[in-house]
Order: structure tokens, then sequence, then C-alpha cells
């Protein structure tokens, strides 16, 4: 088995990771950085440049060059965040065929999977150079708050790198494992991980090597971008007020202030006050050049961002609340992101929580560490761990008057199946819609539709009558299963709900193909048999886990040995199977050990 990384495929930086000789190791690049700008450039020759390369030419190719590209990932083109993008940025931000994002450079359209495929290959070959070898298995980070046409878009992004993407899991739950690797903790955490685009806030338990996620949520476009954008627009304001001039109309006079913003507000977090001069900035009538300079002060940055910090305490306080507990149940606080580096989110964090937050991880680095762990689980016996995520967001069906029903509400852990019992809304009707939504409102509209299916042939039968079984399953990848059954025929009809990225298959291989990451999209063309390999080694994981527990109760009992020996010899050949086993004895598999541990929790219940 080669070596798998962990990508931290950041809005503004990314970072690669591998364990080495069983240590995690943040792999730097030949120049000696850890931490690449994920920035995609064109120039006007047809090259491409990235990281840090792309983002020293920006200023004179601001029109070609590409940044944020994680908040554009996986939204539909309609979406009001991408509007408000598109006034923002100055690359051209177009609509692509199926309703989702594009991004024009040069003459050619390019998807924003494929933007990020590039910092992904990048990353690839930072580790390949490191460890002289091929390093085509990844575990890929997103925001734990991402839904599941983000997460899709993600995975996709990996597919045409030529990586096979193992998993994609949650950035906080990558850090408390970065957190608790190698070491004997039992702590209930919480992890505040503000990053360049994104927050997210999730409550963890830890003990016994196992780190289960109590609570999670978060906004997928609040982050340091948007702290940015308020210096931004000061000192454009402040210029226009000045010389009449708006230098939201000057692509490179933007990019020069943009840049400049973000140095001053790093620059704020270790001292009172910085000068932002800008010579030359813009030629005026006459030959006469206009200049910008202006003094801020950390107080007055503070009093322009203040309320995006009180909004990432209003998802910490509803989260908190959802999972029923109160700032005395925490007893460390983990800050992830950069943006945590500035002083008020750290003095407000720590107000709120009443501690300071922990030393114990790295800002930039834990995530990307936190996956190259998990990869390294993935596909080792060694590694003593199991990691039990949860669903970010309800899911359930829209039901008659176009409201929303959920089955199995958010921060369930997974994977899990839920069932319910819905009726016929018409005097003798003969088939329902069933519509398969994700979302917080009560309302479908305003939900994301993930699939749907009709259940025909109903008896006809008085409005009421007619019994509906709808049930739902989630893989621990994230994959729904929901079908819908007549109690009394037993008509049955199902879907598996996959999230599209917008991209057709013919467009990922075109894609994978034209950038080099054919093979690695061949070895993953089908992803239920990748999610069925994925699902017996968390089910494996967790018989694993319970193994000891189960051995004390059936300790006077005669059945101990047998019941002991049966499940040891199911999981020993569940190792195998997952690593050559064809489809019919993957899914073969999966039912034992469903088995094995529907039973295991039998015993635990009555012992």
């Amino acid at each position: 088995m080669g070596r798998v990384i962990g990508i931290d495929l950041g809005t503004t930086n990314s970072c690669v990771a591998a364990l080495e000789q069983g240590q995690p190791l943040v792999i730097p690049s030949r120049g000696g950085q850890k931490i690449m700008p994920s920035i995609v450039a064109f120039t006007g020759d047809g090259k491409r440049l990235v990281g840090h390369a792309a983002k020293r030419q920006a200023v004179t190719n601001s029109m070609h060059t590409v940044y944020a590209a994680k908040r554009l990932i996986g939204r539909k083109f309609e979406s009001a965040a991408i509007q408000r993008m598109r006034e923002r940025v100055p690359y051209p931000i177009v609509e692509g065929p199926h309703d989702d994002v594009r991004i024009e450079l040069r003459g050619q359209v390019y998807s924003v999977a494929e933007i990020s495929a590039f910092i992904l290959s990048e990353m690839r070959r930072v580790a390949e150079d490191h460890f002289g070898s091929s390093c085509s298995e990844a575990v890929i980070t997103v925001p734990a708050y991402f839904n599941d046409g983000q997460r899709q878009a993600t995975k996709d992004a990996g597919n045409i790198a030529g990586l096979d993407v193992l998993r994609i899991i949650n950035e906080p739950t990558a850090a408390v494992l970065a957190y608790g690797f190698g070491k004997d903790v039992e702590r209930r955490v919480a992890v505040f991980d503000l990053g360049g685009g994104t927050f997210d806030i999730s409550i963890l338990e830890i003990g016994q090597s196992v780190f289960e996620v109590v609570a999670t949520a978060g906004d997928t476009f609040l982050g340091g971008e948007d702290f940015d954008l308020r210096i931004i627009d000061w000192l454009v304001e402040g210029f226009r007020d000045e010389h009449g001039v708006d230098l939201r109309e000057e692509p490179m006079a933007l990019q020069r202030v943009k840049e400049a913003a973000e140095r001053s507000k790093c620059e704020l977090s270790t001292v009172n006050e910085t000068e932002i001069h800008l010579p030359f900035l813009l030629g005026a009538e006459g030959g006469q050049a206009l200049h910008l300079q202006r003094t801020l002060a950390r107080a007055q940055l503070e009093e322009l961002t203040a309320d995006l910090v009180d909004r990432t305490l209003e998802i910490v306080v509803r989260t908190m609340d959802e999972a029923g507990m109160s700032k005395d149940h925490i007893e460390d606080v983990l800050l992830v992101g950069g943006q945590t580096r500035m002083p008020l989110v750290q003095e407000r964090v720590a107000d709120h929580f009443g501690r300071p937050a922990s030393k114990g991880v790295h800002p930039d680095e834990a995530v990307a560490v936190g996956a190259a762990i998990h990869g390294a689980n993935l596909v080792s016996q060694t590694l003593d761990m199991l990691l039990l995520d949860v669903t970010p967001h309800s899911l359930g069906i829209m039901i008659h008057g176009g409201y929303f029903s959920k089955i199995i509400p958010k921060n369930t852990t997974v994977p899990t199946s839920a069932s319910h019992v819905f009726t016929t809304v018409q005097d003798d009707q003969v088939q329902v819609r069933i519509s398969v939504m994700q979302g917080e409102s009560d309302h479908a509209e305003d939900n994301e539709l993930l699939g749907e299916f009709v259940l025909g042939d109903l008896r006809p039968a008085p409005r009421g009558e007619v019994e509906i079984l709808v049930n739902f399953e989630i893989s621990a990848d994230g994959i729904v299963g929901v079908s819908a059954k007549d109690l009394v025929t037993g008509q049955q009809q199902s879907v598996k709900v996959t999230a599209s990225s917008g991209l057709t298959r013919d467009e990922l291989e075109e894609m994978a193909e034209r950038h080099g990451g054919a093979d690695g999209l061949a070895e993953v063309e089908n992803p239920e048999v990748q999610a069925l390999r994925n699902q017996i080694r968390d089910l494996a994981q967790q018989v694993e886990a319970e193994l000891p527990r189960v051995r004390e109760v059936l300790a006077a009992s005669a059945l101990g040995d047998d019941v002991l020996a049966k499940s040891t010899d199911i999981l020993a050949q569940a190792g195998d199977v997952v690593e050559q086993g064809d489809r019919p004895s993957l899914e073969e598999t999966r039912t034992s050990l469903e088995r094995v541990r529907s039973m295991f929790q039998g015993i635990l219940a009555r012992g």
C-alpha cells in the first residue's frame, strides 16, 4: 500500500502532509514553504502558474489570476454568493451549461473543479518531490458545513488531478485528529475554524482513541476574505472621497489595494498601527500620479470587522444549544485557520468559552496533518483510531403544501438510517413523487434538491389510506440512499442520491485527460464501489473498537468463544476483501459486518 497524503485545500492557502515513520510531517516545497497560496494564473504566453508564482504576478495579470476559488466550488451560478463574488473579483465568472460556475481565462473556460485540480496537482507534486515516489492516494478536507454538491465538486477536483480520493473529511474533525494523535486524552473539545473563506464550529468528544463529533455548523461564505474586503472598502471609499476616482473600475490598482489590505490586516495582529502606502497607484489628467497613503489602527480594524466576529459567535451559541451543552462542558478550545490569529477573534472566543485557546495545534497546518492521519488510518491496520462524524445538514423529503419533512436531523452520527410513514393526499392517487432534499428550512423551496424519483402503481384508495414507508440511509462517505415502499402491496422504488458538481462524466474524463489525471479518474470510475470499500473500513473499525467490551460481557457465557471467533474471522476477511474484492464480495462483507455490529450492540445493551 502506497503512502496516503492529506491535503488541506484552503480558500487562501493550501497545505499537504503525510505520515513518515509513524509521525505526521507537513511537507515543504523545494523553496522550503509549507503553505502555498491557493492561486492559479495564466500568462499571456499560455503558461500556467500556481501558488507563490501566481501570487507574485497577480497585480500585472489580475484579469487572469484566480483566487478564492473555494468560495465558488459546487455552487449554482444564480446563487446570491456567486453574484456577490462576480462584483468583487477581477477575473470573469461565467455560467456553465448545467447552472454551474465557470471561469474564463485567456479565451478558455474552466470549471471551478479544474482550477482546484491545478492546486491539488501542485500539492501532489510537492509530496512526490519530497518522497521521490508516487503519491496518488489522498484524503482531502472540506469545511464541515459544505453541502453534498460542494463535497462532490472537491472530490471531482481530486480525480481531475489524478488522485484516488479515499475520503473527503471535515476540516475541524481533521484538526482534532492532529490534536489527539498519539495522546491518551479524554476531552470534550470545541474547534473554532475561521479560515480564508469559510467558518466552522464543531464540538467533539475524544476518549479511548474514539473521535466523535457531537455537533457542527458554520457559514461557507464567512472568512478572512471578508475581513480583507472591509479594509479594501475603507481604502477605496477614502480614495474616492479624496480624488473622485473609483478604484473598483481599475483592476490593476484594485489588486494592489487588495494585497495591501491583506498585508495590513496581518501586521495588525502584532502591532497597534500600520501605514498603507501605495505610490503611483493611478495616473491622472495632466500626467499627475495619484498615490494612496492611509494609517490603519488595530482598534479601527476591529471596529470595521466586529460584526463579522459577532456572526461567528452567533453560530457558536446556536451549535452549543443544539448539542445541549454550555461553555462549562468544553475542556479545550482549538483555533484553526489563519484568521484566528487576529487578536479580536482570540479575545472574543476566550471570553465566550471562559478559557484561552489551546496551543496544541498549528492553525495553518493542523487540518492537513489530520487528513494525513485519517488517510493512514484508512489503509493501515496499525493505527488504533475510530472517527465518528455527523451529517451537517438535515435530510428529508418535500411533502404536500411545499413543506419539508425532516427524516434524518442534522448532527446525526453517520453511517445511519431512518424511516417515516407518509400517506397519499388525494383520492385514488396511483403514484407519488419523492423529492429528496437537504437543509434546515421548513419550506422545501429554501432547501437543496438532491434527487427525485416516482413510486407508481399504487392501489386506488381514498386519500390517507395508502401508507408509504420512506427510508433514508447515509454512508460514512455521505452517499444517500432513499427508498419508498407501499406497505400493503410491497411495491418499491429506490434511488442512490449522488450529488452533482455540475460536471458530466464525459466532461470529467476529458478534463482529467487534458490535465494528466486520466489514470487517477479511471481508478475511481465507480464511486459506489469505492464507497463500499470505505463503508467496510468504517464498520470494521467500529467492530474492532467494541470487541474489548463485548469480550468482557461474554466472559461468563458458553457461547462467548464461538461468537468472538466468528467475529474475528469476519474482520480478518474484511481486510482482504477491501483490498482486492469485487462488488458482490464487498456487499456480502458489508452485510456480515453490519450483522456483527448489530449483534455487538445487542450484547452490550443487555450486558
